[in-house]
C-alpha cells in the first residue's frame, strides 16, 4: 500500500465517522434514541475497524516490519 492510498483510507474513515453522526442526528428527529444509535452503529464500527487497521499498518511502518511504500 502506498502512502497516498493510506491517506485516502484515513479520510474515508473520518468521513464514515461523520456520516455515522449524521445518521444518528437525523434519525433522532423521527425515532427514539435507541433506534438512532442502532441505525448509526454499523457505520461507526466500520470506521473504527478501518482506523484500527490503519493504526496497525502505521505501527508496522514505524517499527520497520512492513513499509507503506
Amino acid at each position: 500500500m502506498d502512502r497516498s492510498r493510506f491517506v485516502a483510507l484515513a479520510f474515508a474513515a473520518f468521513g464514515l465517522v461523520f456520516v455515522s453522526f449524521l445518521i444518528r442526528g437525523t434519525t433522532r428527529l423521527v425515532a427514539p434514541y435507541g433506534v438512532a444509535v442502532a441505525a448509526s452503529a454499523p457505520v461507526f464500527f466500520m470506521a473504527a475497524a478501518l482506523l484500527i487497521g490503519l493504526f496497525v499498518l502505521a505501527l508496522l511502518d514505524v517499527t520497520g516490519i512492513r513499509r507503506l511504500g
